[in-house]
């Protein structure tokens, strides 16, 4: 596998993505009882910010001063972002940081691993083994945590139903294969017949829309629960960039989710823009 996501790490997609995982954790984390927080494609866990600028032999622009960059000054943001903003201050603190710039910034584990609770276990999995090793380092300490070198995919099967009878799925491939959106249409399907209650999230690229809307088609085929579709894209579609933008599905979403992510994506629409026409959306692909 050629993806090292250090070299995105922080950009505008993993801002949306991380700032709505932890929404989502705390609305679950409404119920007392303990969850599963799953990942599927953890990662390393932590992402070292100046290695963004360095490619394999080229150097390149780094993505996250487009990204989390634009959020780490000192601002207002609405309460639904300032956790996400505290928890990734606090991380590169903890990691060495120093100053005003961001050096180190987390990867969805870490957020989840600092906003679970001592009932809360953690399952982080990721198949490249260098990437695995050196997440492997990040949790040798970290209590009620597991990680396993294996595929995402297969993870759902072997980890679900949890015992704790609650979970959070995260599902966040890097989509290098050209089939990756039928595969997360699959995992969540298996997901939903392993475990019906859980509540699944699944990220993607917005490339092009022709796929988003062959993967919808290939999820309302599993006849699933109420499905909440958040988008965010920073630049419209006259705009010639390859990526405008990225989403988040959620089945099961908790209940009023919807209400918090409208607040992130319109706080997250104009903070993140990078030409006009962006827009935070949020609609139901199966009502509630």
């Amino acid at each position: 596998m050629n993806y090292r996501h250090h070299f995105h790490a922080g950009n505008f997609a993993d801002v949306m993505k991380h700032a709505l995982l932890v929404r989502l954790m705390r609305a679950m984390q409404k119920k007392e009882k303990g969850l599963l927080y799953l990942d599927t494609h953890a990662g390393r866990g932590r992402y070292d910010l100046a290695a963004g600028a360095t490619g394999d032999s080229l150097a390149r622009a780094p993505e996250w001063p487009g990204g989390i960059g634009r959020l780490v000054a000192p601002a207002a943001p609405p309460e639904a972002v300032a956790e996400y903003l505290a928890l990734v201050r606090d991380f590169d603190h903890r990691a060495g940081g120093a100053g005003d710039r961001l050096r180190f910034y987390p990867g969805s584990p870490w957020l989840a691993a600092m906003g679970a609770r001592p009932q809360d276990r953690l399952a982080l999995c990721e198949r490249q083994p260098a990437e695995c090793a050196a997440l492997r380092e990040e949790f040798q300490f970290t209590p009620r945590t597991s990680v396993q070198e294996m595929d995402g995919y297969v993870a759902l099967r072997a980890m679900l139903p949890p015992p704790e009878r609650r979970a959070l799925v995260l599902i966040d491939p890097p989509f290098e294969a050209q089939n990756e959106f039928a595969q997360v249409a699959t995992a969540l399907g298996e997901g939903l017949r392993r475990f019906p209650g859980g509540v699944f999230a699944g990220w993607y690229p917005l490339t092009e829309r022709a796929h988003v809307d062959e993967f919808f088609a290939a999820v309302l085929a599993l006849r699933p629960p109420p499905t909440l579709v958040l988008e965010l894209t920073v630049a419209g579609e006259m705009v010639p960039m390859k990526m405008k933008g990225c989403g988040l599905i959620v089945l099961n979403p908790p209940w009023r989710f919807e209400r918090e992510a409208e607040r992130v994506l319109a706080f997250l629409a104009e903070a993140l823009a990078q030409a006009p026409g962006g827009d935070g959306n949020v609609r139901w692909l199966v009502p509630e």
